[in-house]
């Protein structure tokens, strides 16, 4: 790709980048959100058309100018937010749009013979006929992958494509990059974890603020020269935490069930700390918040909140207790798309600047702005559709969002993932500040170190049930993992 310019409505997304991958290698793509890597990927996908700039493969100039003629030129992409269709099987989903047909009619058995043998040779235990809404969004990130690989693609692109999988599914994700770089397909990879550079990448471009910065050998290269190279700057302070003594009570829950993936979880969250949720994926640690939050409705189990009993049947009744929810898919469970960042960031406080029929609109447009300015949210202006904002900048709108309900306590499922190194360290830093001021703070984090370094305490679930609950001065990768895998 050479010379690539994008332009949005008030945003200059992409000025004169280019980008070079190889046949065969692991070619990480590097920067905030913001940096213009998705716009960049959309762009090769045929999903956006450049104002200017040039796209060759395999030496020979070709035109994008769609997602057909990208897949037609060996480009599959794999999306940060998965697109599949979830009351559709596994298999429709495989071969949605170039499905078997005989006499003019899909051929269903055809069809998941041959999505099951992909899945099969892949070494995915997911079933062909299954519906992808019945599957964790680990497994669609699988099927994802799969249908990528079902194209023969000569250019793979996966957009942050562990972020929702745990430690062995990574393994075998990478083994599976590794066949394929075997057989000379070039991935582009983009990732927020470092950690994952040196174990799967050989090369790394390096964008900001919608331009190229620089290309570098992984191995010629480490973690600070690429987060200065990201940021502009260099990060001292990554984790933000000033430990205090917390203080009394606030929740306490006993023998939380959902009857299904949450089984037996007892524990209780004190006044202005941290306490960390570790487990590997389906230990049920959503399935515990969802209860508490009123989102599942036949629940078992007690829950206290500042010393009194309560049931929460919905959210609204979990807001007016003071718990705010801030969920891990969401695109599925957080964003109104096609609405502006000013309707997202006030939806849950409509009653703060509406009065009958009169709307406040100076109030609410200071509401947004509170919220735009603590977390450091990038938006040209309020009225900016959040989907056309980044990953990042649309997750810090949802945690403003829920900070403007003024909770007392915060849950934040999965609250970094899919966000920058510059952007986790701001989050990390607002979280830091909310308890310092009395606010408790519930984080499941799939990531250990920001588990282990910003928690006052870590509990730790298996397979429904919390298996043992770590103090800061004990907790470690190893500690997490015996109790995660009990």
């Amino acid at each position: 790709m050479k010379g690539i310019s994008k332009r949005f409505p008030g945003v200059l997304a992409l000025n004169n980048v280019s980008l070079t991958v190889k046949a065969g290698e692991v070619h990480a793509l590097l920067g905030e959100n913001g940096a213009g890597k998705s716009t960049l990927i959309k762009v090769l996908g045929g999903i956006y058309i450049a104002e200017e700039g040039e796209i060759f493969i395999e030496g020979k100039k070709v035109t994008i100018d769609g997602v057909k003629a990208a897949q037609a030129n060996g480009i599959a992409i794999i999306h940060q937010e998965l697109v599949l269709v979830p009351y559709m099987t596994v298999a429709e989903n495989i071969f949605l749009g170039r499905e078997p047909m005989n006499g003019g009619f899909v051929n269903i058995r055809q069809m998941t013979q041959e999505a099951q043998a992909l899945l099969d040779a892949n070494g995915m235990n997911i079933q062909a006929d299954a519906l992808v809404g019945s599957l964790t969004i680990a497994q669609q990130q699988m099927v994802e992958i799969v249908k990528a690989i079902s194209f023969n693609s000569k250019i793979l692109v996966m957009d942050e494509p562990t972020s929702s999988i745990s430690d062995k599914e990574v393994e075998f994700l990478f083994k599976t990059m590794r066949g394929l770089t075997a057989k000379g397909v070039g991935i582009i990879y983009i990732s927020h974890k470092m950690s994952e550079l040196e174990q799967i990448c050989d090369r790394v471009t390096v964008m900001r603020d919608g331009e190229y910065v620089g290309t570098k050998v992984v191995s010629e290269t480490n973690k600070d020269e690429l987060i200065a190279m990201m940021v502009g700057r260099e990060l001292t302070n990554y984790y933000t935490r000033d430990f205090q003594t917390p203080g009394e009570v606030v929740l306490r829950c006993g023998h939380i069930s959902d009857g299904k993936m949450a089984k037996d979880a007892s524990f209780e969250i004190r006044k202005g700390e941290i306490v960390g949720f570790a487990g590997l994926v389906g230990a049920g640690r959503s399935e515990v918040m969802k209860c508490i939050f009123g989102l599942t409705k036949n629940y078992t189990g007690e829950i206290e909140i500042e010393g009194k009993k309560v049931h929460v049947h919905n959210p609204i009744e979990a807001m007016k207790y003071g718990i705010a929810l801030v969920p891990e898919n969401r695109k599925a469970e957080g964003l109104y798309k096609v609405q502006s960042v000013k309707y997202n960031s006030t939806i849950e406080v409509l009653g703060e600047f509406i009065k009958g029929i009169f709307v406040d609109s100076a109030k609410e447009e200071a509401i947004t702005q509170k919220y735009i300015d603590m977390l450091s949210t990038k938006t040209p202006t309020q009225e900016q559709l959040i989907g056309n904002l980044s990953g990042g900048n649309q997750q810090k709108v949802i945690i403003g969002r829920w900070l403007a309900t003024n909770p007392k306590i915060l849950i934040l499922d999965e609250p970094t993932r899919g966000v920058d190194v510059g952007a986790k360290s701001e989050i990390y830093a607002i979280m830091n500040e909310l308890v310092k001021k009395g606010m408790s703070i519930i984080m499941i984090s799939s990531e250990l170190p920001e588990i282990i370094n910003m928690s006052d305490r870590v509990y730790v679930m298996n397979e429904g049930n919390i298996t043992g609950c770590l103090d800061r001065t004990e907790v470690s990768q190893e500690a997490i993992m015996q109790l995660a895998a009990n």
